[in-house]
């Protein structure tokens, strides 16, 4: 694989949804028209029991096949990263079974019962389970996107957040050795780099209020950040968005830099402003001396 670069738009990039892995894992999934995606909940033991963890699901086999028909048409310079949510994240949506505030998954979380580490056991396993198969089916990178992470006390990081991620992290790496993997908790501000050391992260996402030069102070020299443009800065003026963009670059050397949003695009973007976006980043590096 080529050397991580300024701008992850250089790469074609695989983000399967959330919901994949609790969905294979044997929960129902639904849409509904104006609610989005609906989940079968669980919320005690005997639901965790239920779910399946069998080696092999046909969601899984559909991604897979995917990745590989995307790497088998991308130019042999372009990278392909995979994709999977953060246990933390996944298992919030799994006991509230959609978008919410996350009060009950976080009361469940603070109680700890035995069935609540059970099912984060279950999911880093089939979480590990999919992200091989990325790998294996052609992805060269690989991000783990905790995007609840913030809404943890700092007291609940570790057990939450950091450790359930590191033993996906493991998990990838004893069968592909040193792999580049890529770690966003979303929300943790002063904590993204306690994050990425405890999880032997090759890059942290960070998110857009927080300043990208701050953070790599703090990180090893070998470990890059990811971000952190607003996407609502894509929803303005062309001027105020390239604004934006120059400063995110010259906060931080290329080198040790992955150019992103500080979260998703939303649905009113404009594509053009997308293609405006990555011709500015561009542009900016081309003329670095």
């Amino acid at each position: 694989m080529q050397p991580l670069r300024r701008f992850d738009l250089d790469a074609a990039i695989l983000f399967s949804d959330i919901l994949v892995v609790p969905h294979a894992m044997g929960l129902s999934l639904d849409f509904k028209e104006g609610e989005g995606p609906v989940l079968e909940t669980v919320s005690n033991l005997a639901d965790v029991e239920r779910l399946e963890f069998q080696g092999s699901f046909v969601q899984f086999d559909r991604v897979w096949e995917t990745v590989g028909l995307v790497r088998s048409g991308l130019a042999p310079h372009l990278s392909l990263i995979g994709f999977c949510g953060a246990p933390w994240t996944v298992a919030s949506y799994m006991i509230e079974g959609g978008s919410s505030d996350r009060r009950r998954a976080l009361a469940i979380a603070e109680e700890n019962p035995v069935w609540f580490g059970i099912l984060l056991e279950r999911v880093i396993e089939t979480s590990i389970l999919y992200l091989l198969g990325q790998v294996k089916a052609g992805a060269e990178a690989l991000q783990i996107f905790d995007s609840w992470a913030g809404d943890l006390p700092a007291g609940l990081l570790d057990r939450l957040v950091s450790d359930p991620i590191k033993k996906i992290v493991d998990g990838v790496r004893a069968v592909y050795p040193n792999f580049p993997i890529i770690v966003f908790a979303r929300g943790v501000a002063a904590s993204h780099a306690l994050i990425a050391k405890a999880t032997a992260a090759n890059a942290v996402g960070v998110e857009e209020d927080v300043l990208l030069r701050d953070v790599l102070t703090q990180l090893e020299s070998q470990v890059a950040v990811q971000g952190n443009l607003s996407p609502q800065l894509l929803l303005g003026s062309e001027a105020a968005m390239q604004a934006g963009v120059k400063s995110v670059l010259d906060g931080v050397p290329m080198s040790r830099h992955i150019f992103n949003l500080g979260h998703g695009i939303t649905p009113p973007t404009d594509p053009l402003m997308v293609e405006k976006l990555v011709a500015a980043v561009r542009r900016h590096d081309e003329e670095l001396p």
